[in-house]
């Protein structure tokens, strides 16, 4: 019999669709001209470029000339937050204000900074996995170039007031990124009216390619070239443009920005039938704010397991789940996300995150409900720690 197979894992990639295939595929075989080219084949492919543009730009209420086209998130975020930090230093402006949840493109950048003298502040998210506002006000110091906080966090999925936040540093006149990679597509975005300097996303997050992105720069923001050479992207992104994957981006961000508030409605129905079920474990936990999330993220700790051991049997019965990002898939601490919340390391370790769709039925919702239970006490019948836990005093969660 052919085992059952359930891919819960969109928030580390997802599947490219069949349109964006036909489009990338149409634009390979028919628009192959180079951009820059003047004779037909190179206008014809100037042009889908320039509508490609357009198109996105329309999705997140950009101009046009605001949007620079990338190889993803990480490089999007580098280029954000490295570039604007070398711009305001020229200022005497060398502090940057960020969370402690950050994706590591986001930390690891300040990181770099820190080495090369500038400050970072790393503000807490408290036990519900949200930024406060106030936070940031506080922070804001008369040095500070650059304040950058993620839209929706990629293990927990908690969604930050991100205009409140972006009209605090609009009035004291900071500049404000924002890493929108598993935002965008998911949740409705107009960077104009939200007073976003800077966004950055990245296609195979709703089935787009692999390998491209891009990164938002509202007009009037002047950061240093990413890469020199032609004049491709106003001259600061050298380099010949990827036309059959910006045609994908276009017509994949087109489609997953349809119909926002219907999808969601329902993965949020599908997402908390599953917490439902899930919650029935002893010594469940259910991570971060339980509203104020991305429609299809559940993000779950077990104490007296580990969750390596959790994914690989779940992978037999034919579950593909994760235990927090895919860029530290390689990695065997734990979540520093789930430790911003204040999660204890051992339980930290039992952790499940779940990203479905509105393509989910109820019944995957249950088989996989069913499976975590089962694996789960499975799990716990071999834990030389499980005996012990269940005489601790239990985890208040949040």
């Amino acid at each position: 019999m052919k085992k059952r197979f359930i891919y819960a894992d969109n928030a580390a990639t997802t599947a490219v669709s069949d349109e964006v295939i036909s489009a990338v595929m149409h634009c390979m075989k028919n628009v192959y001209g180079n951009p820059s080219s003047l004779y037909d084949r190179g206008t014809e492919a100037q042009r889908l470029l320039i509508n490609s543009r357009e198109r996105i730009a329309g999705c997140i209420g950009a101009l046009p000339n605001e949007i620079y086209f990338t190889s993803g998130g990480s490089e999007s975020d580098n280029w954000a937050i490295k570039g604007a930090a070398h711009a305001q230093e020229k200022k005497g402006k060398k502090h940057i204000i960020t969370s402690q949840f950050e994706h590591h493109a986001v930390l690891r950048s300040c990181e770099s900074l820190e080495k090369q003298g500038f400050e970072v502040t790393y503000l807490p998210v408290y036990k519900n996995g949200i930024v406060q506002p106030k936070d940031v006000a506080n922070a804001i110091r008369p040095d500070t170039a650059l304040v950058t906080i993620m839209y929706a966090n990629n293990e927990i999925g908690t969604i930050q007031p991100i205009e409140e936040i972006a009209a605090i540093c609009h009035d004291k006149g900071i500049w404000f990124h924002t890493d929108a990679v598993q935002a965008v597509g998911h949740i409705n975005i107009n960077v104009h009216e939200q007073h976003i300097d800077m966004l950055s996303l990245s296609g195979h997050k709703f089935h787009a390619p692999k390998g491209i992105g891009l990164l938002y720069i509202r007009r009037g923001i002047a950061i240093p070239n990413l890469i020199d050479g032609g004049a491709q992207e106003r001259g600061k992104r050298a380099g010949t443009e990827n036309l059959p994957y910006i045609v994908g981006l276009a017509t994949a961000i087109e489609s997953a920005c349809r119909d926002i508030e219907q999808k969601n409605e329902k993965t949020a129905a599908l997402r908390d039938r599953l917490t439902e079920k899930v919650l029935k474990i002893d010594r469940s936990y259910y991570n971060g704010d339980a509203r104020q999330r991305l429609a299809g993220n559940a993000n779950y700790c077990f104490e007296g397991i580990e969750g390596e051991g959790l994914l690989l049997r779940l992978n037999l019965d034919g579950i593909s789940a994760s235990s927090g990002s895919a860029c530290t898939s390689g990695s065997l601490d734990p979540s520093h996300v789930l430790l911003s919340l204040g999660v204890p390391k051992e339980v930290a370790q039992g952790s499940l995150r779940i990203t479905i769709d509105e393509n989910f039925t109820e019944d995957d919702i249950d088989y996989m409900a069913d499976r975590i239970t089962n694996t789960v006490a499975y799990l716990r019948g071999f834990s030389h720690t499980w005996d012990t836990v269940q005489n601790e005093e239990k985890y208040p969660g949040k």
